[in-house]
């Protein structure tokens, strides 16, 4: 596939370094020469200096002959223009990164008369997933898989836990719940676990289940965390009016922290049932006089990643249950990860996973079976696929015991018509089914790489 890149901010260089490493044809544009020859240096890529909102820029870049463009550049409104020209010169299709909330509320009459093949909104992405945490709080991470049916959550095993030193083997057989462990992070190594797998303190957990069987097997654990009920957000930007909104409507108390007034006045009008305080969320005696020790939940989320790290270590000190961080730098995230912080989330690592679904699921659209969903996990050394079945092939309606797949690799889940499937060796794939599959330092284009 030839695919443009338009803008190498955050969300634009993280994809650019993903595609380039899975050997597709990439040009980046930016007006930034100075960032395109770092980038150059870097990666596989052909690079060229210009706006992406320009017809002449777009020629140079080959854009009439691109399978696909994607503008993430600064503004919403040069990735709309840059996609319409892209569409008219002839690119097949276009991805825009679109953050104003104005804008994403009438999002599908966008796409319509752009010809958008996708619209994409980073910190709606990480709203949703910051949300998908504060309805599991017994769970650091939580994706989503088969439209909402199927949740893949990340589960840290502490010293009082019942798991510790049960088999895998044993755990099915104790609890007779329907969840498969499907990644396990120890120390500096991440294992795809079989049956004999003994868990430890300290494993970080990847289970696969049902929601509902995910919220029997925590409580069957003696993890009965109340609810999240009151929740404080440092940082008052496009993440947190996402985040409060939807928390508002679940019924949560919403209180913000935000710097700037003018700000401040805006979210007032624009969410009259949260509590809106003018200040500065870094202020150790803002935080106590707020009350950061009554909340359930602190949800770090200014634009400075020290800021926010900084916030989140402080609530831990006061207590607070349940804490998450806006960090975008992979470099502090790992950093981070040591340091007790419940949830780590990022803008553009969740946008740079819904493209790369997309992209995927381009990639192989007339093989047997697509990319519906990918996400990944621990650090990057894990990816989770899900397939759709398209049609009867070599894999379909036999016994999964008898399908010699590789090491590394674990289907995960089944999804079939309304069923949830955690899968055994009699199981077998039927066209339509959703499969999930779990894969450790490799990259799965096809269902068939799985396959030895």
């Amino acid at each position: 596939m030839k695919i443009v890149i338009i803008g190498d901010g955050k969300v634009g260089h993280k994809l650019t370094t993903q595609l380039s490493e899975e050997d597709y044809d990439i040009v980046l544009i930016d007006q930034n020469e100075g960032k395109l020859k770092e980038a150059l240096n870097q990666l596989d890529i052909f690079c060229i200096t210009g706006n992406g909102a320009d017809v002449n820029v777009q020629k140079q870049a080959d854009v009439p002959h691109a399978d696909l463009v994607i503008a993430c550049a600064s503004t919403d409104e040069l990735n709309m223009l840059s996609c319409l020209l892209a569409k008219r010169l002839g690119a097949k299709h276009t991805i825009a990164r679109v953050r104003n909330p104005v804008y994403y509320r009438q999002i599908d009459i966008l796409k319509e008369d752009l010809h958008l093949s996708m619209a994409v909104n980073p910190e709606l992405a990480a709203a949703n997933e910051i949300l998908r945490v504060l309805l599991f709080p017994e769970t650091s991470k939580v994706e989503t898989f088969m439209k909402g049916r199927v949740e893949l959550v990340e589960f840290n095993l502490r010293d009082e836990s019942p798991l510790t030193g049960l088999s895998l083997a044993e755990v099915y057989q104790k609890f007779q719940i329907k969840i498969l462990v499907c990644a396990v992070k120890r120390g500096g190594q991440v294992y795809i676990p079989d049956g004999d797998f003994v868990l430890q303190k300290g494993d970080k957990m990847h289970i696969a289940a049902a929601h509902q069987d995910l919220e029997t097997f925590f409580r069957s654990l003696g993890r009965r965390n109340a609810r999240v009920k009151k929740v404080l957000i440092c940082g008052g930007g496009h993440v947190c009016f996402y985040l409060a909104a939807q928390l508002l409507q679940v019924g949560m108390q919403v209180k913000i922290i935000e710097s700037r007034q003018e700000r401040c006045e805006q979210l007032c009008e624009v969410l009259p049932k949260a509590t809106i305080i003018h200040g500065d969320a870094a202020d150790h005696d803002l935080l106590m006089e707020e009350g950061i020790g009554e909340a359930d939940a602190v949800i770090a989320l200014t634009g400075m990643d020290e800021e926010n790290i900084i916030m989140s270590l402080f609530a831990k000190t006061q207590g607070v249950n349940k804490i998450v961080a806006k960090v975008n730098e992979d470099s502090r995230a790992q950093m981070v990860e040591g340091l007790g912080i419940d949830s780590i989330v990022s803008a553009k690592s969740a946008t740079a996973d819904a493209i790369m679904s997309y992209v995927r699921a381009r990639n192989n659209s007339y093989s047997s079976a697509n990319v519906e969903t990918m996400y990944r996990l621990l650090g990057g050394k894990v990816e989770a696929v899900e397939f759709i079945i398209k049609k009867e092939c070599k894999f379909t309606n036999v016994p999964l015991k008898d399908l010699p797949t590789k090491a590394n690799y674990l289907i995960a889940c089944i999804g079939r018509k309304r069923e949830v499937i955690i899968p055994n060796g009699e199981d077998h794939l039927e066209v339509g089914d959703s499969v999930i599959v779990i894969t450790k330092d490799h990259i799965i284009n096809e269902f068939s790489d799985i396959l030895a």
